[in-house]
């Protein structure tokens, strides 16, 4: 598969994943600073790994959540718990991802991520109860 292609794959990847309205909002512009970075992403993280046959997207997922808890980057993590419940992750799921990786992470970093959790669960609700 040539490069244009895995961008290609890694675009629907990243829609069917995280959703049309955050892709639309990152989606490269070709006069944007972090254009390269975009396409650079698109291609490698969603075009290749999230296409790999080895996991499923629910796995790959959880996977993300706990890398992203340990390395306290709060705003993807906020992200990727809105696209676990489109992967079938549950909340309960998502609890005890959060419980183990405080034992071998610590306190802060799990406090942290059950407060992003929190705020995004309360918005989540709202958004379901203004349909």
């Amino acid at each position: 598969m040539d490069e244009k292609e895995r961008f290609e794959r890694g675009l629907e990847m990243r829609r069917t994943v995280l959703g049309d309205a955050y892709v639309q909002r990152f989606s490269p512009r070709p006069d944007a600073f972090d254009a390269e970075f975009q396409e650079m992403a698109t291609r490698h993280a969603w075009g290749e790994i999230w296409q790999r046959p080895g996991l499923d997207r629910r796995s790959r997922s959880l996977i993300v959540m706990a890398m992203l808890l340990a390395l306290h980057r709060d705003e993807e993590l906020r992200l990727h718990i809105r696209a676990a419940r489109g992967n079938g992750v549950t909340r309960k799921e998502i609890k005890e991802l959060f419980l183990q990786a405080t034992v071998y992470l610590g306190l802060p970093a799990g406090r942290g991520a059950f407060l992003v959790a929190a705020e995004e669960f309360a918005a989540m609700d709202g958004q379901a109860g203004a349909d």
